[in-house]
């Protein structure tokens, strides 16, 4: 089947608790190719994100502070599987502006 890429989340702000930001849908395969966050406020602000539910064992960033008035690029790829997540969140609210583009592929 062919690859699509496309956006998979955002630009939308994080919240401060932790919530799904993507969902790979039923019979395909996702990879992530690139995560964009980007603090625009005066302040430090960590990010979480995990692949799975939010747990120590399943993060790609762990309260990774980003300064004020900078960004990061996270560049995959992270490979993910049919119902598997994205969650994220970060220590202020609509503090972190976030955006995850990769591709996704139907599977058999």
């Amino acid at each position: 089947m062919p690859k699509i890429n496309k956006r998979l989340y955002g630009p939308a702000q994080l919240g401060n608790t932790t919530a799904t930001r993507y969902t790979v849908p039923a019979s395909t395969r996702a990879v992530i190719r690139h995560i964009l966050l980007n603090n625009p406020t005066g302040g430090a602000v960590t990010v979480t994100a995990s692949i799975g539910a939010d747990a120590a064992g399943t993060r790609i960033l762990d309260a990774y502070s980003i300064a004020a008035a900078a960004r990061i690029d996270l560049w995959g790829p992270y490979t993910m599987e049919a119902t598997e997540i994205l969650a994220m969140h970060a220590s202020a609210a609509t503090s972190i502006v976030a955006v995850v583009d990769g591709e996704e592929q139907t599977v058999g």
